[in-house]
């Protein structure tokens, strides 16, 4: 068995998939490599191909018809033999010394006898048009270098929450929640970071730099433009986050707090878009979406509505719906989600 499976879901990746997949083999026999090639019409098929031949013993290949982003983590999943699960999408890439360092530690904690539900480690911002990058790291917020559960958790800032980006889930866990992203829709990942938490209960937060997250292309889905185009995919990742766990029913006041609080910024991103994109209907299903809320789950609509975010994003004027906007381009211009 592997000790850790990592997924790279591709779709017309030929221009850069290179650089992903050899930064994951420096795993060596550790790792088991899952290309999915999820329907592309460029090189992406040959080359994954090529990749099985030369590391038949790492490499696999999925071949399918495009099913999106969430459909070709959830081939990887399926076929995953580790016993740990990452995902690491085409253009971005892992940093050596990092990896080494997570490689060791689940293996340390395996032969201790203390294997974990999730990693979390650090990512890096890797904004190519500004030449510049931004680490984010959990220190504030999480114990550091230990395993831990969500009683000892500490303070999460708004905007600041763990992402496909930071972390590694045990394979059995995200099975045994019955994760399946929906097929055709972007920001997935979003769902992956969510719906397993009531299921994870020890954590080990290692402090390095592991994931290298690429921004610049024109084609990236968190552009501003692809955001807007793709409002409807949005609001369906919402509404799934919505449905799929009764949060307010946890009994972990730590865990309960933190996806409220990660709904809340979920909620807050696609009132916004649907703010931005402007047209009558997309008011109307703003509306829509905090009203099913409420109709769902008033003590968590209530905790989400009554806050500072919750309530800008209820403003009726149009004065107050174009400072949500300006805020919400200078709140991206730091934190780099757009």
């Amino acid at each position: 068995m592997k000790l850790l499976t990592v997924t790279v879901p591709c779709y017309n990746s030929a221009a850069y998939m290179k650089h992903a997949v050899d930064s994951i083999l420096v795993g060596g026999e550790d790792v088991e490599i899952i290309i999915v090639d999820d329907g592309s019409t460029d090189e992406t098929a040959r080359i994954a191909d090529e990749y099985a031949q030369r590391y038949p013993t790492i490499i696999k290949v999925q071949h399918q018809e495009n099913g999106g982003h969430g459909e070709a983590v959830n081939a990887g999943l399926r076929q995953a033999t580790g016993i740990y699960f990452k995902v690491v999408d085409s253009d971005d890439w892992l940093d050596e010394d990092a990896y080494k360092a997570v490689l060791d530690t689940l293996h340390r904690l395996l032969d201790e006898g203390q294997s974990v539900d999730m990693m979390i480690a650090n990512y890096v911002y890797e904004k190519v048009t500004e030449n510049t990058k931004k680490v984010i790291n959990y220190r504030t917020a999480l114990p550091v270098n230990r395993i831990f559960t969500w009683d000892e958790v500490k303070y999460f800032r708004q905007g600041h929450y763990i992402l496909m980006h930071s972390v590694i889930y045990r394979t059995r866990l995200l099975r045994n929640c019955k994760l399946e992203l929906p097929k055709h829709t972007f920001y997935v990942d979003n769902i992956f970071v969510y719906q397993p938490l009531p299921h994870v209960k020890t954590m080990y937060y290692l402090d390095v730099n592991l994931y290298r997250y690429f921004i610049g292309r024109d084609d990236q889905s968190v552009t501003v433009a692809n955001m807007i185009k793709r409002i409807d995919q949005q609001e369906r990742v919402n509404r799934y986050m919505i449905d799929c766990c009764d949060v307010t029913a946890l009994k972990n006041k730590k865990l309960r707090n933190y996806m409220i609080k990660y709904l809340s910024i979920m909620m807050t991103v696609t009132s916004v878009y649907l703010i931005k994109e402007g047209s009558k209907e997309s008011l109307e299903k703003k509306e829509k979406l905090w009203k099913d809320l409420e109709k769902k789950d008033k003590k968590l609509y209530r905790k989400i509505h009554n806050n500072l975010l919750g309530r800008s994003m209820n403003f009726k004027s149009r004065l107050g719906r174009g400072i949500v906007k300006v805020g919400y381009t200078i709140a991206g211009k730091i934190f780099k989600f757009v």
